[in-house]
C-alpha cells in the first residue's frame, strides 16, 4: 500500500500515528512539512480529499493562530496563513490508496488502512 504521512517529529500524535502505520505493515513516505512547507494547491487538495475546510484543519492552539487573528478569518485568509506558517496546519494528515484523513484521533487512520 502506498501511503504518505505529513509529519511533525516533535508531535506525539504524529509520532504515534507513524508507529501505528508501521505496526500495520505500512512504510509511508514521510513528509516533514515544517521543513518543506506547503503550496496553496497542496493544502486545498489535502483538505478537499479529507473533507475538511481550512478552518477545520488549522491548529487553534498555536500562538500564531491568536496573534494573526484567525478565529474570525475566512477560509482564504486561514489558508494563506497556513502557507506562510506551516506550523498552523493540524497534524498528522495521512494519505493512502483508500483516502485521506487527519489522524486526530489516531484511530481515524484505521479507515484508510
Amino acid at each position: 500500500m502506498d501511503a504518505t504521512i505529513y509529519h511533525n517529529p516533535r508531535c506525539s500524535t504524529s509520532r504515534k500515528t507513524l508507529d501505528k502505520l508501521r505496526e500495520a505493515g505500512v512504510e509511508p513516505a514521510v513528509v516533514k512539512y515544517l521543513d518543506t512547507g506547503w503550496t496553496r494547491e497542496q493544502l486545498q487538495k489535502l483538505f478537499a480529499d479529507a473533507g475538511l475546510t481550512p478552518g477545520q484543519a488549522v491548529r487553534k492552539r498555536e500562538k500564531l493562530y491568536t496573534e494573526l487573528g484567525l478565529a474570525d478569518a475566512d477560509d482564504d485568509t486561514v489558508l494563506d496563513a497556513m502557507v506562510a506558517h506551516p506550523v498552523l496546519v493540524e497534524r498528522p494528515f495521512v494519505v493512502t490508496d483508500k483516502g485521506t484523513v487527519l489522524a486526530r484521533p489516531i484511530d481515524d487512520v484505521d479507515a484508510i488502512l
